[in-house]
């Protein structure tokens, strides 16, 4: 069985807009979330749900947001640690990127996940064992590293 890959919250949240300019995003980050081996991180979900209910773009309501995140919820997500957040703060250093980014690339090391697919880290870099994937990306020249 194929590692699940670790879904970052800019996917959920084109997954889930109704924008009309975020037509071509949205269907490739809701075949990004169709695929069989995904999992989360609870940060995604705070981020999301932050996101989703304040932002205009999104115009979800809170109980809209609780059932998206209660359908991430049926694939593996992890929960925030200490153990997540001190490991983050030393990927942070090491690989010279901001806190957040390295909570997503350990939570997704943590899972057990060998990708990210993320549209805010850099397509195609190896963060410690954890290579980002940008699904959204348009030019499939550039889409695959």
């Amino acid at each position: 069985m194929a590692a699940p890959a670790l879904i970052d919250t800019n996917v959920l949240l084109y997954a889930a807009s109704n924008a009309e300019a975020d037509r071509s995003k949205r269907a490739i980050a809701r075949a990004t979330l169709a695929q069989p081996q995904i999992a989360f991180s609870a940060q995604v979900l705070q981020e999301f749900y932050v996101a989703a209910v304040t932002k205009k773009r999104l115009d979800m309501t809170h109980d809209e947001a609780i059932a998206v995140i209660q359908s991430a919820a049926t694939f593996p997500v992890l929960p925030i640690s200490c153990e997540l957040v001190m490991e983050a703060i030393g990927a942070k250093k090491r690989l010279g990127i901001s806190y957040w980014d390295a909570a997503i690339v350990t939570a997704a090391r943590q899972l057990g996940c060998t990708t990210v697919y993320s549209e805010d880290l850099n397509h195609g870099q190896n963060y410690d064992g954890v290579v980002v994937i940008n699904p959204l990306l348009t030019d499939p020249a550039v889409s695959d590293p």
